[in-house]
């Protein structure tokens, strides 16, 4: 199944097939307002708003981080919201180059919908192809789609962590400065896992915000020891940007486990840590 779609494609098949499809809007941003505001400044055709703090994520504690995985029954009643039934074809987008629309991606294929895709580029991309943006709120139909469980994607939980950094490869999606320790703008500690190597997710991305191309994927993960001789763990602070990690994992045709509790879990344990390269 495709991880991206391109705006002129995304287009062509909301002429062909406009019933099928639901476009969600992931807009957010790490300590920001949600991004609704925007939303209704500009929205792709018929999106619908997800609020990634309470729609994509149970309530935040320091035994599980900042984004625990949402229970399968929570994801379940929003995705109906958002309009979304068992034959839908999903493409999830944001103003930032999807480092926060991967979420969405990365659990609805988690929970068993299995045709998810991201808008390669966002909302820009779309708007630089000419095509038209909505200010109104899109009510969407209840949707029908059933979750019968979880764990369709693989996830690595904090007990297995020092043995991945140790032995397998854990790559950190956070900044590099945030990785070296040198920042930390809202965990209880600075630093990273001990073995974890850093791989910022932005750097992923061309200067308009789309993925690299395959080839140009598949050595930015080489370059850090994911050469596809084992599976990757993804990390960052919560839980966000390393689903993004794990899109251009996917496009770059390497396996991939989320790490859900990243950072803010790991920091808040009293745990060993590592500061530098």
């Amino acid at each position: 199944m495709d991880v991206i779609v391109t705006a002129p494609d995304l287009a062509a098949e909301l002429d062909a097939d406009p019933g099928r499809l639901v476009l969600l809007d992931v807009r957010w941003s790490l300590g920001g307002p949600p991004g609704h505001d925007e939303y209704l400044e500009g929205h792709l055709p018929g999106a619908v708003f997800v609020d990634l703090d309470h729609e994509l994520a149970a309530p935040p504690s320091p035994e599980r981080g900042r984004h625990p995985l949402p229970d399968v029954a929570d994801l379940q009643a929003a995705a109906r919201r958002w309009g979304i039934d068992d034959d839908s074809r999903v493409v999830a987008y944001d103003a930032s180059g999807n480092l926060a629309a991967a979420r969405a991606w990365w659990l609805l294929r988690w929970a068993g919908l299995e045709d998810v895709r991201l808008l390669d580029g966002g909302l820009a991309a779309w708007t630089a192809t000419g095509a038209g943006l909505e200010t109104r709120e899109t009510i969407p139909h209840g949707g029908q789609v059933t979750f019968d469980g979880a764990g369709r994607l693989p996830t690595v939980e904090l007990d297995a962590i020092p043995a991945t950094a140790r032995d397998g490869v854990l790559l950190d999606a956070r900044a590099p400065e945030r990785f070296r320790g040198e920042v930390e703008p809202v965990d209880r500690k600075a630093g990273h896992v001990p073995g974890a190597r850093n791989l910022p997710t932005g750097s992923l991305l061309d200067a308009h915000g789309r993925f690299l191309p395959r080839e140009e994927l598949r050595a930015r993960f080489a370059a850090v020891g994911a050469d596809g001789g084992e599976r990757v763990t993804a990390s960052c602070g919560s839980g966000v940007t390393a689903a993004h990690l794990l899109a251009a994992a996917a496009i770059a045709g390497l396996e991939g486990a989320l790490y859900p509790g990243s950072w803010s879990q790991y920091s808040a344990h009293d745990l060993p840590v590592a500061t530098g390269d």
